[in-house]
């Protein structure tokens, strides 16, 4: 019977044999956002491009940021909802949400970022994304 060879490493701490053969579950820390403050969007088709609907409740209109690059669309907001439940003076339940929501979506045509449109009320953003023209090509003279 030959010995079986192992690699020596000088910067190994042994601490990882000390979690072997224990059974240990994974932790997930990350919170899921309420479907309520997520971006819900409908897209139209027009004769000159597109219309895009997006709900975006309790998010401020300076909060809201739009970019336009060729076919990409991004839109992006800051959500701060502080809510409370309250009986007499006594709070049964407070909840509060800080943070970013986004939303991409990639068009079949590039939009001419500049005549986008886009107003905001009552809790929906809604954008005129006109196409760019298609370039005809130019014929070139020879000198």
């Amino acid at each position: 019977m030959m010995p079986t060879l192992t690699r020596y490493d000088p910067f190994s701490t042994g601490f990882d044999d000390f979690f072997k053969g224990l059974i240990l579950r994974p932790m997930r820390f990350d919170v899921e956002m309420p479907e309520q403050l997520q971006i819900k969007v409908n897209v139209w088709r027009y004769d000159g491009g597109y219309t895009v609907e997006a709900e975006m409740p309790g998010v401020k209109k300076d909060d809201i940021k739009i970019t336009v690059d060729g076919t990409l669309v991004t839109i992006s907001g800051e959500v701060k909802t502080d809510w409370q439940e309250k009986k007499g003076e006594e709070v049964l339940r407070s909840e509060r949400y800080f943070g970013a929501v986004q939303r991409s979506f990639t068009l079949p045509q590039e939009v001419d970022e500049a005549h986008v449109d886009a107003k905001y009320s009552d809790g929906v953003l809604k954008l005129m994304l006109p196409l760019r023209e298609k370039s005809k090509g130019k014929q070139i003279a020879i000198a």
